[in-house]
């Protein structure tokens, strides 16, 4: 059985984004004293491993250690210089021709998991993700005025085919059990 600090970490680590503590007392079914313990112990035990707990009065987050920039920078480098491959394109099409999506849809979509193209095209500033209105635990991605500029548009909908493809989109998801 996972201690609750350990619980946490898979949490943190599994949103790869920050949490809210009222998620976390909920989820964990704990108190604020409770978690503010869980919590503590956490920091501790991640001290010297290169990831560090970051804590506001609202959120709960794991980044990596200040020390380890450089080599962070690097890969993320790495990762810039890089192409957009297939998948990253096909997510920043459903993105695009639909007009915002969440990851289960795009998921949905795409018949395959999406977060490492969805974590390449945030990075990019291709995309950005805002809480979904209609259910405020996920997050909706839309793409920005970056993408605009690199697909050498002006308006998502100078895409092609973008209100037949829309379209068709709207009326599948109506279809999908998502």
């Amino acid at each position: 059985m996972l201690t609750p600090p350990a619980t946490i970490h898979a949490l943190l680590f599994t949103s790869g984004e920050p949490l809210s503590r009222k998620q976390l007392t909920a989820l964990l079914d704990f108190t604020d004293t409770e978690l503010s313990i869980a919590l503590k112990a956490l920091a501790t035990l991640l001290e010297g491993s290169g990831v560090v707990l970051i804590e506001t009065a609202t959120e709960v987050e794991l980044r990596t250690v200040p020390e380890a920039a450089p080599f962070v920078g690097k890969l993320r480098e790495n990762e810039l210089a890089r192409d957009l491959g297939k998948a990253s394109l096909e997510t920043l099409a459903v993105i695009a021709y639909q007009g915002g999506a969440t990851r289960s849809e795009i998921d949905w979509t795409r018949g395959v998991n999406s977060s490492a193209s969805l974590r390449t095209l945030l990075m990019r500033g291709l995309i950005e993700g805002r809480e979904d209105a209609q259910d405020k635990r996920r997050m909706r991605y839309s793409i920005t005025t970056e993408t605009l500029a690199h697909l050498g548009i002006a308006r998502i909908e100078d895409l092609p085919r973008a209100a037949e493809l829309r379209i068709a989109a709207k009326k599948e998801a109506l279809d999908s059990p998502v």
